[in-house]
């Protein structure tokens, strides 16, 4: 039997309205709620951010904070999502978990991936099963969206600190970092897998990680989830600073291993979450950071969603200080609605969440009367005239309403959605469509009766 999961679905003016509320303090306050597309995942709660470039798209690895979350830490997985436009998100699923991990007993927190030589390693931290204790372990995959394995079938590390991040020199040689409340590193081997020598603890002086106001047994700004990389001949180690609530902090350095020079401030404290973890790219010419907040309905610290900003470089190399918004950044590129579209390409969602396929992959699912999906900057060119899309339906189906320019805009097509006889026993559909022209926000609204309608494997318009 097909059961709703425990967050509940809430209409598009109330996702909206919970977003601007929580996001007051964000840099441009007035922003259109209804076009909002931070945070970038609204189908399930995401926390600590760690997107990597590979092959033109950016493929972003996350924690998921488990529904319901109000107390403490609930996560059990890792997810994967990608985009080349950085504005229409695309769910690639769970490939990562902790049963990945035959030593790991709870806690799937904050991990990064890289790649090299046509692997992706993915270090992540959990808690040990027999001892509890937080160890460091790695995975691999010739896809960087999985599935992963266990590359060692124990922990890489074990000192009992957590949030690791990875970064390969131009030099060839590749670093490990992590640490709360101390902050260490390794020097990986080129297997990635192993490394030489033994950890080694980087001193946390106020010059190099600032200082705490009121503390004495924390001296240092420095809280946990450091984001190290290069840019030029500098070294950036983007962190965590001062629980609780967590701000974003940085400091650079002329090598990875040091010394490090406490730069200021990158973000705030904002967002409705009392932790926040960074991380850095640069994308088809451009600078993006990645954060969390508990900007969805329901969210809070044990409920985040990831977001991002664009932003630029001063000319000193400088981290400029930025906010949280509900806009995010600027659309790179259109989106092509004449080839196959995964229906799990969102930008902004409401209801509706996302489970694996019988075949694999991913669909839309748990969909009701009034869920929409929001597809940003269609290029539609001189016109489509038919829509069509993969469906399946255990009960009598319903209605996919193609409508452009915003929620309540022009309608453009109808397809009518029947019955298949089960949530995987997949069929197509059709339907004529008209006034689908330029480049535009496509609207997927899903009408029908009460209780759940269908699910929506991949859809695409044809002239």
């Amino acid at each position: 039997m097909k059961t709703p999961h425990l967050r509940r679905r809430l209409a598009a003016a109330l996702v909206a309205a919970f977003v601007a509320a929580l996001l007051s303090t964000a840099a441009d306050p007035s922003p259109d709620p209804a076009q909002a597309d931070n945070p970038i995942v609204q189908t399930i709660y995401t926390a600590d951010p760690a997107p990597l470039v590979h092959n033109g798209r950016v493929y972003l690895y996350t924690g998921h904070d488990e529904d319901g979350s109000t107390s403490s830490f609930n996560m059990k997985d890792w997810r994967v999502y990608s985009s080349d436009d950085m504005a229409n998100w695309t769910d690639h699923g769970s490939p990562l978990s902790l049963d990945t991990f035959s030593w790991a007993g709870a806690n799937a927190w904050a991990g990064q991936a890289i790649e090299r030589n046509g692997l992706f390693y993915w270090y992540v931290p959990t808690s040990e099963r027999t001892t509890g204790q937080f160890a460091i372990g790695v995975a691999v995959s010739n896809s960087p969206t999985g599935p992963f394995w266990d590359a060692l079938g124990h922990p890489l590390v074990m000192n009992g600190e957590i949030d690791p991040t990875v970064f390969i020199d131009t030099d060839g040689q590749a670093y490990l970092y992590w640490g709360n409340p101390n902050l260490w590193y390794v020097k990986l081997n080129a297997d990635m897998i192993s490394y030489s020598g033994s950890p080694t603890k980087i001193p946390l002086t106020t010059e190099g990680f600032g200082t705490r106001p009121g503390s004495t047994d924390r001296p240092t700004l420095y809280e946990e989830g450091p984001w190290v990389y290069k840019r030029g001949s500098l070294y950036y180690n983007v962190f965590a600073a001062q629980c609780c609530q967590e701000f974003i902090g940085y400091s650079t350095a002329p090598s990875p291993t040091g010394p490090w020079t406490y730069r200021g401030t990158v973000m705030p404290a904002q967002g409705n979450a009392f932790t926040n973890h960074p991380g850095v790219i640069d994308f088809k010419g451009s600078s993006y950071f990645f954060y969390h907040n508990g900007a969805l309905p329901g969210g809070g610290g044990f409920t985040r969603s990831v977001a991002v900003e664009k932003f630029t470089y001063n000319a000193d190399g400088t981290i400029p200080q930025m906010n949280m918004t509900t806009a995010g950044p600027p659309q790179v590129g259109t989106l092509n609605p004449y080839v196959r579209q995964e229906a799990e390409t969102i930008a902004w969602a409401t209801g509706v969440e996302t489970e694996w396929t019988a075949a694999g992959g991913m669909n839309v699912s748990w969909i009701e009367n009034g869920d929409s999906i929001k597809v940003k900057g269609v290029a539609f060119g001189t016109g489509a005239r038919t829509f069509s899309a993969r469906v399946a339906s255990a009960t009598s189906g319903g209605t996919i309403e193609l409508r452009v320019d915003g929620p309540n805009g022009p309608v453009v097509g109808r397809c009518t959605v029947s019955g298949t006889g089960g949530w995987q026993t997949w069929a197509d559909v059709s339907c004529p469509v008209g006034g689908a022209t330029g480049t535009r926000d496509l609207y997927l609204n899903f009408t029908g009766g009460s209780g759940f309608l269908f699910n929506v494997d991949w859809w695409r318009f044809a002239v």
